[in-house]
């Protein structure tokens, strides 16, 4: 698996998303169940503990982080096996996420977004992001997981050139 960033960042009326995409040659089904069952999750981010479903609120235990903080994670849409919206409030303020599946002749996309607010933080978020999507094929496809140190800084410049290039097109 390569480290190379292949994030965009796309205007929206409220903000601006932050999208990376994943496929797999594998069902719908099985990527959806390695996205959302804790014993799944907890290859790759985290296993989670509370009652799954449209407003409820479950705490995830991030396991690749130092310290394995906990966050609760607010799921606001629920929609298997096609759709996954979250919300998580913390230091680092309010976080939208959404996770879109897809499926056509054997080939499942995700399609992961983080809506954002403020774009100030891309530089770092934006390769977070591409290490735990790693993650997340990296325990799908029984490989070793990726290191930490191939993503950031490496990646940082990449992603603030995306709110650069996202800021002169709202200019044009």
């Amino acid at each position: 698996m390569t480290s190379q960033p292949d994030g965009s960042l796309t205007p929206t009326a409220d903000g601006t998303d932050l999208v990376l995409i994943r496929t797999f040659r594998a069902p719908i089904v099985d990527v959806w169940d390695s996205l959302t069952e804790s014993e799944r999750t907890s290859r790759w981010f985290g296993p989670w503990t509370g009652r799954p479903g449209a407003g409820e609120t479950v705490t995830v235990t991030m396991t690749a982080e130092e310290g394995s903080p906990e966050s609760q994670m607010k799921i606001e849409v629920c929609e298997p096996p096609h759709r996954l919206a979250m919300s998580s409030v913390h230091d680092y303020g309010t976080w939208h996420l959404e996770a879109q599946l897809t499926e056509r002749d054997g080939i499942t996309e995700l399609r992961f977004v983080q809506h954002l607010t403020d774009t100030s933080m891309v530089g770092e978020i934006g390769p977070g992001w591409e290490y735990y999507l790693d993650r997340f094929t990296a325990a799908f496809r029984d490989e070793p997981m990726p290191d930490f140190g191939d993503y950031y800084p490496g990646m940082k410049g990449y992603y603030e050139a995306l709110v650069k290039d996202v800021k002169d097109v709202g200019t044009d």
